[in-house]
C-alpha cells in the first residue's frame, strides 16, 4: 500500500498553470449535426438505484465522504457536486489569520491533501453515467496553479468555466478577491446536445449568500441552474462533501433529490 500511495504523490507532483485549462473544441460535426448543437431536451435518463438504507436521499448524513461514494451503483448518477476542503490557500498564501477571526472556521475544518482530492474524484467519476457532469469548485490559487493532477487518470475532461462573483471583498496579497471559479467537467463522450438542456447561463454569474450559512457556503441560484440544465425531475444529485448543504436547498427548489454528506453533518 505505502508504494502506492508513493505512487499517487509522485504522480501529482507535477505544476500545471492555466494553459492545460483551456478547453479543446468539441469533435468536428458532420454536416448532418452542424445544423443544431443545442438541445433543450435530455436523451440520457438515469436508472433505477438500490441504495444501502443508510444512505437516506435529501438529508444532511454525517459521515467520511469516499465511503458515501464507495456505497453507490457505477455510471449511475448524472450530476456532483465536489468542493474539496483543500490546504493549497492555507499552506501557500499563509496570511498570517489562520485560527484568528474569519479563519477561524475554515482552519477547524479538516484539511484534504492532493491524494485525498484525488481519491474522491476518481470515486465520483466512477459514479457517473457516461456524459455525466461534476461540477468542480476552485480558488484563485488553484486556477493559477491548475488542476489537472487532481483528474489524472480519470474519464473526466474540463468542458467550461463559470466564474462566480460573491459581491463580497475577500482576502488578497495585491488584489482583494471577489469570486470563486466552478469547472465543469464532463465524464466521456463529451457531448452537448441531448445533454445540457439550458442555454442562458451566463459564464460570470453575480449572487449573494447570507453570512453564517456554513464556512463557505455556496450560490443556491447557480447551482440550481446547473441541475436544471443537466439532470430531469427527480434525479439523484451527489454531494460528497457538502459543507453548508447548499446543494441539498437548490435539489429542493428544483425537484431533485439529494444524496450528500459531510463530516460534521
Amino acid at each position: 500500500m505505502t508504494n502506492q500511495v508513493d505512487g499517487w504523490i509522485a504522480e501529482l507532483r507535477g505544476i500545471y498553470t492555466m494553459s492545460d485549462l483551456i478547453v479543446k473544441p468539441m469533435d468536428i460535426l458532420s454536416d448532418a449535426q452542424t445544423a443544431s448543437v443545442f438541445s433543450s431536451v435530455r436523451e440520457i435518463e438515469q436508472p433505477d438505484m438500490n441504495l444501502p438504507s443508510e444512505l437516506v436521499l435529501n438529508s444532511r448524513l454525517q459521515m467520511e465522504g469516499c465511503e458515501m461514494l464507495a456505497k453507490i451503483p457505477a455510471a449511475s448518477i448524472a450530476c456532483t457536486f465536489f468542493d474539496p476542503q483543500y490546504r493549497g490557500v492555507l499552506d501557500h498564501l499563509r496570511y498570517g489569520n489562520e485560527g484568528k477571526e474569519r479563519g477561524q472556521k475554515r482552519c477547524a475544518l479538516k484539511q484534504m491533501d492532493e491524494v485525498t482530492i484525488w481519491r474522491f474524484i476518481s470515486e465520483l467519476d466512477r459514479i457517473l453515467l457516461a456524459s455525466g457532469h461534476l461540477f468542480l469548485w476552485i480558488d484563485k490559487y488553484h486556477l493559477a496553479e491548475g488542476i489537472r493532477s487532481w483528474i489524472s487518470g480519470t474519464s473526466l475532461d474540463v468542458v467550461d468555466f463559470i466564474t462566480w462573483n460573491k459581491m463580497k471583498m475577500g482576502m488578497g496579497y495585491r488584489t482583494r478577491r471577489f469570486c470563486e471559479y466552478l469547472v465543469v467537467l464532463q465524464k466521456q463522450p463529451r457531448k452537448a446536445k441531448g445533454v445540457w438542456k439550458i442555454h442562458t447561463i451566463p459564464d460570470v454569474w453575480e449572487e449573494k449568500v447570507k453570512r453564517g450559512n456554513g464556512v463557505h457556503p455556496k450560490p443556491v441560484g447557480l447551482q440550481g441552474e446547473l441541475i436544471e440544465a443537466v439532470t430531469n425531475t427527480g434525479d439523484v444529485v451527489v454531494d460528497p462533501a457538502a459543507g453548508s448543504f447548499s446543494v441539498l436547498d437548490a435539489c429542493r427548489v428544483r425537484g431533485r433529490n439529494f444524496l450528500g454528506c459531510d463530516l460534521n453533518g
